[in-house]
């Protein structure tokens, strides 16, 4: 992969942030996400968007396995992968709560790691 595809795919992770944090900006609990179709779409959007990020990640990883290591060890990336695993294959065993906690405790970090990831191309 060269560094123009990587660029798209860091460019596409950090839009793919910018749009979850709109998403879910109005979010105050992970009941806020079962309390109407509203919530429930934003649910729907944000796992959508997070599997995404997973997939772009393991597609970078697949062609320049040194590249995520620049900014965070394997572990780190790993189980953002396996979320993209899990979101892909096991929907319906996630939960609103595992959500929200993503978005809340999680996104700030991966954006500042993928910024690292952008300033090294």
């Amino acid at each position: 992969m060269d560094k123009a595809n990587i660029s798209e795919l860091i460019h596409f992770v950090l839009q793919s942030i910018l749009l979850i944090k709109e998403r879910f900006a109005p979010i105050n609990s992970s009941d806020d996400f079962l309390a109407d179709n509203d919530g429930l779409m934003r649910l729907d959007a944000i796992s959508m968007r997070l599997q995404s990020i997973g997939e772009a990640l393991k597609n970078i990883d697949k062609k320049e396995r040194d590249f995520l290591l620049q900014v965070a060890d394997k572990i780190y990336w790993s189980k953002i992968i396996k979320t993209r695993e899990i979101l892909t294959h096991h929907y319906i065993d996630i939960d609103a709560e595992t959500i929200y906690d993503i978005c809340n405790e999680k996104l700030d970090e991966l954006e500042d790691k993928v910024l690292k990831l952008q300033s090294k191309l």
